[in-house]
């Protein structure tokens, strides 16, 4: 789907590992805040290792559905406010105020159209 072909394999192999995969192709609409392969790799190749190990399932479908709001969130209803957002597993604050920022992480591409819903492209992992 879309977020294979923009380059999201680490997403994905987590998504899968969690048991997301189909959450993430439901019907939606759906807001995803996809971190980069670059930023999963500032997390370290053994954090990685140890989140994609199925005892830590769980802790890996945390973080995963942090990323994840139900609905449609586009970019311009954000720019120029300060928010909050209920995600699957929490609220993330959402700084529209210098480019867009979730909690710590800068939007680096905005509005990727999704069949079920809209992406945007983060370049840090979200830790709830």
């Amino acid at each position: 789907g879309t977020a294979q072909d923009a380059g999201f394999t680490t997403l994905l192999a987590a998504a899968e590992a969690a048991g997301l995969v189909d959450a993430l192709r439901g019907e939606g609409p759906l807001t995803v805040f996809a971190p980069t392969d670059e930023a999963f790799a500032a997390l370290g190749e053994d954090t990685i290792a140890t989140l994609l190990e199925p005892e830590n399932k769980d802790q890996l479908a945390a973080i995963l559905s942090y990323h994840v709001i139900a609905g449609r969130v586009e970019a311009a209803d954000l720019v120029g406010k300060t928010t909050e957002a209920e995600t699957l597993n929490g609220t993330v604050s959402i700084d529209g105020t210098d480019g867009v920022m979730v909690n710590s992480a800068t939007v680096i591409q905005a509005d990727v159209e999704a069949s079920n819903g809209i992406i945007h492209v983060i370049d840090t992992v979200l830790m709830p």
